[in-house]
């Protein structure tokens, strides 16, 4: 499959021929589904935490005598139902991480591709040259090729300059060939790929 090249002023700068094995096999829904599950999940920290009846202070003394008064019977003011009481089967500090085959990961990122590459969503940037550090010229070359708001930028290598220079756009995000994941793809209004990028995806995914 063969799609153009733009460079950052937006102009067709040639084309480049896709691997359809990557970029054009049928989206898998239920692998992307539970790849972004599961990338959410790995983000959660797990530090919640309530208090139990056994955690709160006070309650040592029983409130009343057990017969006699006509209230229910109580042995502490620290239990569930008492104000000031402990939680009753609230949430405590745990893990929420799980793992995915990579044969699973690797078809829902395929599948994430495939899906934007479909939708037009894709654009192959053959390059954004940067003399220094400006996020004013990587702003102006997202714009002027049409990136929208939310922007995944794949570069072929860690490029800190560039990496540094997007880092203080809103919605834009940079990842690597080898960082890259079903939940920033789908969450991107646009997958910027750099034609470097190209390859390197073919050789690690293929």
């Amino acid at each position: 499959m063969k799609v153009s090249v733009i460079d950052m002023t937006g102009n067709k700068a040639g084309s480049i021929e896709l691997s359809d094995a990557i970029f054009a096999i049928e989206p898998n829904a239920a692998a992307m589904h539970m790849a972004v599950v599961n990338y959410l999940a790995n983000q959660r920290q797990g530090t919640q935490s309530t208090l139990t009846r056994s955690e709160v202070s006070g309650g040592g003394k029983k409130p009343w005598r057990q017969k006699g008064t006509g209230h229910a019977r109580q042995g502490s003011t620290r239990a569930p139902q008492w104000t000031h009481g402990g939680i009753a089967l609230g949430p405590k500090p745990r893990d929420y991480s799980f793992t995915l085959n990579k044969k699973l990961k690797r078809l829902a990122l395929k599948s994430a591709l495939s899906a934007k590459t479909a939708d037009n969503e894709l654009i192959v940037l053959k390059e954004l040259t940067l003399e220094g550090f400006s996020t004013k010229t990587v702003a102006t070359a997202l714009k002027a090729i049409d990136a929208g708001k939310k922007v995944l930028m794949i570069l072929p290598e860690n490029d800190k300059t560039l990496v540094k220079s997007a880092a203080n756009i809103p919605g834009v995000k940079t990842a690597q060939v080898n960082t890259i994941n079903t939940y920033d793809i789908l969450n991107a209004d646009k997958v910027v790929l750099f034609q470097e990028a190209v390859a390197k995806i073919g050789e690690v995914y293929a």
